[in-house]
C-alpha cells in the first residue's frame, strides 16, 4: 500500500541568493517535502523501522538549507537527491522551497521552487 508522508511548513533561516545583501543578512525560508513510499508494513507492525522516519527527512532539510547557495533550485535538488539516496523505501519525492519576502522590488509574500523526482 503506497502512502505519502508530508513535512509541511518547515521554517528556517538561510543565506541563499545572488545578492550580496542576501549572503550577509539572510532571510526566512519555508520547505515542504512529500515522499511516497510503501507504508503497508508500518501500518501493520507499528514499528519505526518499517516506515520512512520523518526525523531523518527533517535532518536532511536542515542540513541542506544550511549550505549557502545562490539558487533555491540547487537546494531543492540536493534535498531530493539525499532523500532518494539515504531512504531506499522512498519511491518518489517532491519538495517546495520558498523564500519569504524575496527582494524583488514589490509586495510578494514568497517565491517558491517545486521539484519532483522518482527513483530510477
Amino acid at each position: 500500500m503506497l502512502g505519502k508522508i508530508r513535512l509541511e511548513n518547515v521554517r528556517l533561516y538561510g543565506f541563499h541568493g545572488c545578492l550580496k545583501e542576501e549572503e550577509m543578512i539572510g532571510s526566512d525560508y519555508r520547505v515542504d517535502l512529500e515522499v511516497t513510499a510503501d507504508l503497508s508494513a508500518a501500518s501493520r507492525s507499528d514499528r519505526l523501522g518499517d516506515t520512512v522516519d520523518y526525523v531523518h527527512l527533517q535532518s536532511i532539510i536542515r542540513e541542506e538549507m544550511a549550505i549557502r547557495t545562490k539558487l533555491i533550485e540547487t537546494v531543492a535538488a540536493r534535498i531530493l537527491d539525499r532523500v532518494l539516496e539515504e531512504l531506499p523505501a522512498v519511491k518518489s519525492a517532491e519538495v517546495a522551497v520558498s523564500k519569504i519576502n524575496p527582494p524583488i522590488g514589490g509586495d510578494v509574500q514568497q517565491v517558491t521552487v517545486c521539484l519532483h523526482k522518482n527513483r530510477d
